[in-house]
């Protein structure tokens, strides 16, 4: 988890992350470690819903071994990289580890707590009676199925496609000119810096007109409110799911930088290339 405090100063929100790396955008998992050693937690959380990098949960558990925390991962956005082997899996050092069965993962919307058996009793207790009411058997039945597909071949090479295309998309951005945090992207998604002007809140309206989806987001030392934000958050695996590779990353790159740069004079443009994509790629064959 990246530390943040929020100082509401009257117009705009300060955003100030600790354990970031102002230059790089990334993780300072030493200032992570003498925060840890200053506050002594008893739990660390460490997960992220945007954050391009690869996650050293062996240095997270080192950091918490040293304070005496209780070490949990929330692996949800990434769960089905790590099914496919291509994130570090946090099992191997967390004591507990949470993940949605939707997004990466490609099931249906559900959850899933794993953990230490000296966690297990008190957190079975909490789920049920303390929060969970009857069970959903259509839902139960969909993660098996999902479960069962992550540990195919075809998942895998899935998930290799929708890493490659996260690259190829990041670097259709930069080549036009467009920041990225961080530089760029290890996994299936990329935050855009905005530097033009426009919120977050704005080119996500935009590009939704366009029928593409993206979600506004902060950045790291981001100026603009939450209801605004100086970024958007884009990420792959839908249009991987599609059958779409690097070749069709560069077309989408190129209709959100159009849209940045242009504004509304460039939805016409896009809205016909992005029909195209989807003629060609449908969701059902």
């Amino acid at each position: 988890m990246l530390f943040r405090s929020v100082n509401y100063s009257g117009r705009y929100y300060n955003v100030v992350p600790y354990g970031v790396d102002e230059k790089t955008e990334t993780i300072d998992y030493d200032e992570v470690e003498r925060i840890a050693l200053e506050c002594k937690p008893k739990l660390m959380l460490a997960g992220a819903s945007a954050y391009p990098r690869v996650i050293d949960f062996e240095r997270f558990r080192a950091i918490a071994d040293k304070v005496g925390a209780v070490f949990m991962v929330d692996m949800a956005h990434i769960a089905g990289l790590v099914a496919a082997g291509l994130h570090p899996n946090p099992v191997e050092y967390a004591d507990i580890v949470t993940t949605t069965t939707h997004k990466t993962l490609r099931g249906p919307r559900g959850g899933m707590i794993l953990c230490r058996e000296q966690y297990a009793k008190a957190i079975d207790k909490a789920i049920f009676p303390g929060t969970q009411g009857g069970p959903l058997e259509h839902i139960i039945a969909a993660k098996a199925v999902a479960f069962k597909e992550a540990a195919s071949d075809g998942f895998k090479q899935y998930q290799k496609q929708v890493v490659k295309n996260a690259a190829a998309l990041a670097s259709a951005l930069k080549a036009r000119g467009i920041e990225l945090v961080s530089g760029g992207t290890d996994n299936h998604l990329m935050l855009v810096k905005l530097e033009n002007g426009m919120t977050g809140k704005e080119l996500e309206a935009l590009l939704d007109d366009c029928n593409i989806t993206v979600n506004k987001n902060a950045v790291p030392f981001d100026k603009m409110p939450p209801s605004k934000t100086s970024g958007i958050r884009v990420g792959t695996p839908a249009v991987t799911t599609r059958g779409m590779k690097e070749s069709q990353m560069q077309t989408i790159g190129d209709c959100i930088a159009d849209a940045i740069a242009q504004g509304e004079a460039a939805k016409q443009s896009i809205r016909r290339r992005v029909a195209k994509l989807t003629a060609e790629f449908p969701l059902y064959n």
